[in-house]
């Protein structure tokens, strides 16, 4: 009977370990995808300071990329995205499925075990991010160095707001009110 209880208080420990590493794991790791992508567009922006930019080019700087900040990093970001993921990080500490805390982040975005309108977002929204991407490539530069200095200005932004709602989860164990959008 002894080794009964040793191996479910193990087990109950591994668990809770595992719970708390999926929850860590599925935050920094959609964390780790923007910071690449920040690190990815950067030398990019880093480019306009050798261009000489026009006055509707400065005028176009300025004006996306405040919009970017609030279109995707409020907007998107903090009032949308990051409150769902920390959300959804947090139900896995709590409930997690060991196979779930492995694909944390997948899970976090709403890839997996999401409803159905939630999984259909993710993927629409990441596919027109790729269309996005690909059809700023296309641009010469300053105006491709103009475009991904607003969207690094957003990433950043999330970036911040992810941490800061990790923060607030870990630490005042509040995780943010948001519908898990779980099946």
């Amino acid at each position: 009977m002894r080794q009964g209880c040793r191996y479910n208080a193990r087990s109950l420990f591994l668990g809770a370990v595992l719970r708390t590493l999926g929850f860590h794991w599925g935050v920094f790791g959609v964390v780790a995808l923007l910071v690449s992508a920040v690190l990815r567009l950067s030398p990019l922006v880093a480019e306009l300071r050798f261009h000489s930019l026009s006055t509707l080019q400065w005028v176009v700087l300025v004006g996306f990329g405040i919009y970017m900040l609030y279109a995707e990093g409020i907007k998107g970001f903090h009032r949308n995205f990051s409150p769902r993921v920390v959300a959804r990080a947090y139900h896995l500490r709590e409930h997690s499925l060991p196979l779930l805390a492995l694909f944390a982040p997948l899970f976090c975005m709403g890839f997996i075990h999401a409803t159905k309108k939630r999984r259909l977002t993710s993927i629409l929204v990441t596919s027109g991010i790729v269309v996005l991407v690909l059809l700023v490539r296309l641009l010469p530069q300053p105006w491709r160095g103009i475009i991904d200095c607003g969207v690094v200005a957003g990433l950043v932004t999330g970036i911040a707001s992810l941490l800061w709602f990790w923060a607030r989860a870990v630490f005042l164990r509040q995780p943010p009110a948001v519908a898990l959008d779980l099946p």
